[in-house]
């Protein structure tokens, strides 16, 4: 009887000693609200972007794991891209915890319940799900499979304290606002759909446009292209190893890269050669002979050999023309005003990542030269677009914005960098290049585009590549109260409409096919004939 009561004594005390200490496997779990919920992104109109997805992931206790390699065996059944061996080495660990597979699907979790298999479990988790897919891949971004923003907007997010919100376990289960970007994702559709396909048929290593409000400063659409799905950022090839070539979609040229964006610059020389009334709309340059320089020889390309006006250095692209005019301001003013432009210093907006642009680190006067007309400075595409809208708006600067932005709000954060008259010019010179210049392939019937080509020569390994180009066309729409500036570019084409590689033959008919598509859905309306002509009351 003693012997009795003394094991029953012992297992009784063992037993209270286990109801004292915390469960294994839910001790080393952790806090389960370090993987907790994200705001959804919703577009301008309310169309969901991203969003979470209720999952559960599988892991193990190592130490209550009878026969791994019968574990192995029966998952493999359910998971047929079980890693056989890794796993066989997670289950044979001493530790407490080990993730075996992240975000299950509902069927794979009940066919695995079914096992009955000791010593595993499932944690809940969100996943997030990108209902557009690569759509608007470079603007949304994507998150890790700890639901961490990586990239785009969904890294803003977490820079702007979501991140710190989650570690202390604040939006396990809260119900967050959701974040409303400035995108309308019926033309970023459009925008991205005429971009893949001006890269394939345009032969290109890239492609890509943006299409930005010039009265706020919103980007209505961004694309660039080679993309990739944000629900599925990275991929693994059979032989295990990670796809760099997808990855490289993960690039968005438009805002984390630079370029010397060619003849769209003549924009800005001439805004400023106006804007310091060094020269009017009526004054003419002699453009009758290259300029020798440093050893150079600056031409135009199908030059005219003869002086040429304002409006005719525009509409030819005349290198010597530009040049003149970079010369009358001088190369103090000319670093002064691309600098009050902002296309020389990194871009303030939202988007993490953006590039930082490059220039000549002591301005000679070969350089104010080159940079008249687009060569020597690298900037990216879409602060050229937001020069060119200052251009176009009157003379004002809007930071670009990925987030809605009122009127109100953006007119308090605009500064005046050129005159109202200055803008006046431009747009005059815009139209008239759209009605006689290269910007006619970007021309559509009732939307009075106008704008300008960047035809540049590529640099390759630090020389320019002289057949290889990188083109763009920045354009405004409709030119009578410019609402939209449009930026596309190529990168690279092989071929182009008709046969050309020149930002007339690639990047105008894309400008061409978006201003076609997006105006009617932006609410702008067309306007045929000559707005002076008297109508005809005619019964018929």
């Amino acid at each position: 009887m003693a012997g009795f009561c003394l094991a029953f004594l012992v297992i009784g005390a063992r037993l209270f000693q286990y109801g004292l200490v915390e469960p294994v496997l839910t001790a080393s779990i952790g806090n389960t609200n370090t993987i907790a919920s994200r705001p959804d992104i919703i577009d301008r109109n309310g169309e969901l972007l991203a969003t979470d997805l209720d999952m559960v992931s599988l892991y193990a206790d190592p130490r209550r794991i009878v026969d791994a390699d019968e574990v192995v065996e029966k998952l493999a059944a359910v998971i047929r891209d079980l890693d056989w061996s890794e796993t066989h080495k997670k289950l044979r660990s001493q530790t407490a915890f080990q993730w075996l597979k992240r975000q299950l699907t509902p069927r794979q979790q009940a066919d695995i319940l079914a096992l009955g298999i000791p010593g595993i479990g499932f944690r809940p988790e969100k996943r997030r799900f990108y209902p557009g897919g690569a759509t608007a891949s470079h603007i949304v971004g994507h998150v890790n499979v700890d639901n961490q923003g990586l990239a785009g907007m969904e890294r803003y997010l977490d820079q702007q304290g979501l991140a710190d919100l989650r570690m202390t376990g604040l939006t396990g289960d809260a119900a967050l606002e959701p974040v409303r970007l400035s995108i309308d994702l019926r033309v970023q559709n459009i925008v991205r759909d005429v971009v893949a396909k001006a890269m394939v048929d345009y032969q290109a290593e890239a492609a890509g446009a943006v299409v930005l409000d010039v009265e706020t400063g919103e980007v209505l659409a961004m694309a660039s292209v080679p993309d990739y799905d944000p629900n599925e950022p990275s991929k693994v090839l059979p032989d295990g190893s990670v796809d760099k070539e997808y990855e490289k979609g993960w690039f968005n040229r438009m805002s984390n890269a630079t370029f010397e964006m060619g003849s769209t610059f003549k924009s800005f020389t001439l805004a400023m050669g106006l804007d310091a009334e060094k020269i009017t709309l009526n004054s003419v340059v002699d453009a009758s002979r290259p300029i020798r320089m440093g050893g150079f020889t600056i031409r135009d390309f199908k030059g005219k050999n003869r002086p040429l006006s304002i409006p005719e250095v525009f509409q030819y692209s005349s290198n010597i023309g530009t040049a003149a005019v970079a010369d009358k301001v001088g190369i103090e003013g000319h670093q002064e005003f691309l600098t009050k432009l902002g296309l020389l210093s990194k871009m303030e907006t939202e988007m993490p990542g953006v590039a930082t642009p490059s220039q000549p680190r002591t301005w000679k006067k070969i350089n104010s030269v080159t940079i008249s007309y687009g060569h020597g400075v690298a900037t990216t595409p879409l602060q050229t677009a937001v020069a060119a809208a200052a251009l176009m708006n009157g003379g004002k600067l809007i930071s670009p914005t990925f987030l809605t932005r009122s009127r109100e709000e953006a007119a308090s954060i605009s500064r005046r960098v050129i005159k109202e008259k200055t803008s006046e010019d431009m747009r005059y010179l815009y139209t008239w290049n759209g009605q006689k210049g290269s910007g006619r392939g970007a021309q559509v019937e009732g939307f009075d585009v106008g704008g300008k080509t960047g035809t540049a020569d590529k640099v390759i390994n630090g020389r320019y590549a002289t057949n290889i180009n990188f083109n763009a066309f920045v354009a405004a729409f409709p030119m009578d109260k410019p609402k939209y500036v449009v930026l596309s570019i190529a990168d690279a084409p092989k071929t182009g409409e008709h046969g050309g590689r020149t930002a007339a033959s690639t990047a105008a008919p894309m400008i061409k096919q978006i201003i076609g598509r997006v105006a009617p859905l932006l609410g702008v309306k067309p306007s045929f004939g000559s707005r002076d002509a008297p109508f005809m009351l005619v019964n018929y």
